[in-house]
């Protein structure tokens, strides 16, 4: 087995915490010298944790509630590398491929983890300044093609809502759960941000950060803070929205 740099710092992300530490102990034993820092159990806890830990290395699930691997990936901004762990079928996995980046199948074998631990030992190129990444996830977050969606039904307690997407201000992952936030009210929905994206209209909603897409409709404005941090405004919603860095570009014709 072939020696690995150290001190190293890793994050797994995966909704199966019996996953997650079947993969602990499989990089204990392949890579001892590499340090374990956190298990999340969701796409959020895992975007925060690797914004607030920024380690060397992030395994993060595909298939994760609140957000999914493809999108807390989208919204690193450290030099965190990324090892997408799926079960996706062949035709996202030529797209991993393609664009050269690093990915284990579930259930994840020794083998193939091995390989994939000596190809970051021997190619020590943060993904963050790779433009294949951006590529690649643009190209995975598309997958598989479905119609817009006219319509979201949330449900609360015994009743079931019909909200047209139409009057959606934006949409929010939090935790486990999607936010619908309408003029009216929010509601919560278990369907990710990246199946929401993949049926709305690209020219009607656009993705501003990694937990969050906003409908064009409503928006009223922008604002930078002193440090120069740019939120948005949404007509209907008291509070402003924050935009990551990797999405600020959409908003300079404006």
């Amino acid at each position: 087995m072939t020696f690995f740099p150290s001190p190293m710092r890793a994050l797994i992300a995966d909704d199966e915490p019996h996953l997650a530490r079947f993969l602990q102990q499989q990089l204990a034993t392949l890579w001892p010298a590499l340090e374990i820092v956190h298990l999340a159990e969701n796409g959020v806890e895992a975007a925060r944790a690797i914004a607030t830990l920024q380690p060397d290395l992030a395994f993060l699930d595909i298939q994760m509630p609140g957000l999914t691997g493809l999108e807390v990936a989208q919204g690193i901004e450290g030099p965190t590398r990324v090892v997408f762990v799926t079960a996706y079928g062949n035709h996202a996995v030529e797209a991993f491929e393609h664009a050269a980046l690093d990915y284990v199948l579930k259930p994840v074998r020794v083998e193939r983890l091995a390989r994939t631990l000596e190809r970051i030992q021997a190619t020590c190129v943060q993904v963050e300044a790779d433009a294949r990444l951006s590529l690649a996830l643009a190209r995975l977050l598309a997958l598989p093609a479905q119609p817009r969606l006219r319509y979201i039904r949330a449900g609360q307690g015994e009743l079931t809502f019909q909200v047209a997407v139409e009057n959606v201000l934006f949409f929010h992952a939090d935790d486990k759960y999607t936010v619908v936030s309408t003029a009216a009210g929010e509601h919560l929905i278990r369907t990710p941000l990246t199946e929401l994206a993949a049926q709305l209209d690209p020219e009607q909603f656009w993705q501003v950060h990694r937990s969050t897409l906003i409908n064009l409709a409503f928006l009223d404005g922008t604002r930078r803070d002193e440090g120069g941090r740019l939120f948005v405004r949404m007509r209907g919603c008291q509070r402003e929205l924050p935009v990551s860095r990797a999405f600020v570009h959409l908003f300079r014709a404006m």
